[in-house]
């Protein structure tokens, strides 16, 4: 099973970055160890040792060591140390601490921001420059979540985009024949789809509308409704922007349909996300949001499931949305105290860049390719399931997360406001929305503040 990317990151990430922060605060921001600029043209061998880690796991660490070990068989003189398993807590508590890592593979693209300011991650922009890489090959929303503010500390592996996943049966016995297109086409499936038992306790439901499930997060519904984080000069939107008031309008109803409490019983009674339990591949859900990973974990956990997937619903008065959803990804790059920057650098672009190692570890991970030969190239496997991505993520439409100093605290500050919202403990939306705004626009001054 793959540790979770960053799909659910946790508060103690967010607390091991801003010890990250602490510790980067001791040396100039951005600074790098002596001998860590590249040389003036890429050394003609390789040779040395270069500790690389990274979170993923069993069937998803068996993809990842395949490309490293092409990498090593055409780099002889290279010895990969492959660390798998470690999950960006680790790692960056790690970087934190001193341990000289040469690459790290992390799953927070909401920590670049932090990670590119504090230096903890390498700038990797004289590398790029050097070295002729092409950057328009990358998509544009890619290209901005692995840098900040001109500092090109990362490189994109690969990357997760979200759709909607629904069960073709259960669909079907309740005379549906298309997924949903809009909210309320959406909501009213939702409801039809649901099964209740004799106590009028949920068995089955149509969608679960609950922040904190799975993959239920503001974060992944905003691009449907077309809502944006951020203003012109850098402050909050959220309490501004009609389309979150809209969103959590939406999710809220859902929430009442079922009652909150029947969905914390429901919910507290399902499998794991990440286990062959998981609620849609065993029938329990109708409905869900998820990434295209999810394709690879039903081929081997549940693979007589009839299932199809699809964009997810946009909000009835931005039609013109539907076909988009939010995107994210992996990231890699040099940690500060990499003693092998050279020979780190050659794997980072390779992995990052090279086109048939993107495609082989595309395959076998089931993520989204982040280069446009890879996205075009004819060895890349893809069923109607997973085309459903391809096309998400090639929508112009697609969104991601911004980067900030202060990392993904904006988004945990959202994320304790809907936990709030949902349970019923808000009374006044546009005021708790403004509020937030303000938490957010406190944060950034002090994540931005030397």
């Amino acid at each position: 099973m793959s540790i979770i990317r960053g799909r659910r990151r946790s508060l103690a990430i967010a607390a091991a970055a801003a010890g990250l922060a602490l510790v980067a605060t001791g040396c100039s921001s951005g600074s790098t160890d002596a001998g860590s600029a590249p040389i003036s043209s890429a050394p003609t061998k390789l040779t040395g040792t270069v500790t690389f880690w990274h979170f993923f796991t069993d069937r998803e660490a068996a993809a990842i060591q395949t490309a490293v070990d092409k990498f090593q068989a055409a780099n002889p003189g290279v010895k990969v140390d492959v660390k798998k398993g470690q999950d960006d807590e680790k790692t960056i508590q790690a970087i934190a601490s001193g341990q000289p890592i040469d690459v790290v593979l992390s799953y927070s693209t909401d920590q670049i921001g932090k990670f590119c300011s504090t230096g903890a991650w390498r700038d990797l922009s004289d590398y790029v420059k050097r070295d002729g890489v092409n950057l328009d090959q990358i998509p544009t929303v890619v290209r901005d979540y692995t840098q900040f503010e001109g500092k090109r500390c990362s490189m994109p592996m690969l990357s997760d985009t979200y759709g909607l996943y629904y069960n073709k049966k259960l669909l079907a016995d309740a005379g549906y024949s298309a997924p949903p297109k809009t909210m309320s086409e959406f909501s009213a499936m939702a409801e039809k789809l649901t099964k209740l038992d004799g106590n009028g306790a949920i068995q089955v439901a149509g969608f679960v509308p609950t922040f904190g499930f799975y993959e239920n997060a503001a974060a992944h519904f905003a691009p449907s409704f077309g809502a944006t984080w951020f203003k012109a000069d850098g402050t909050s939107n959220i309490g501004s922007d009609p389309a979150w008031a809209s969103m959590f309008t939406w999710q809220k109803k859902l929430v009442d349909f079922y009652g909150y409490d029947k969905l914390t019983r429901f919910t507290a009674g399902l499998g794991q996300e990440f286990s062959a339990d998981n609620a849609f591949e065993k029938g329990k859900v109708a409905m869900m949001i998820d990434g295209e990973y999810r394709n690879a974990f039903i081929k081997a956990e549940a693979p007589n499931l009839e299932y199809g997937t699809a964009p997810f619903p946009t909000d009835d008065t931005k039609t013109d949305l539907y076909g988009a959803g939010y995107v994210t990804g992996n990231v890699i790059g040099i940690g500060r105290g990499s003693q092998n920057p050279e020979a780190a650098w050659a794997l980072v672009k390779y992995l990052s860049t090279d086109t048939d190692s993107v495609v082989a570890v595309a395959n076998g991970i089931k993520n989204v390719p982040t280069t446009t030969p890879a996205l075009t190239s004819p060895a890349l496997e893809k069923d109607a399931n997973y085309q459903t991505f391809l096309d998400v993520f090639a929508n112009a439409h697609s969104t991601t997360t911004p980067t900030t100093a202060s990392g993904k605290a904006y988004q945990d500050t959202l994320g304790t406001f809907a936990q709030n919202w949902q349970a019923g403990k808000v009374d006044d939306l546009a005021a708790g929305l403004k509020a937030v705004d303000q938490q957010i626009n406190d944060q950034l001054a002090l994540g931005s503040a030397p």
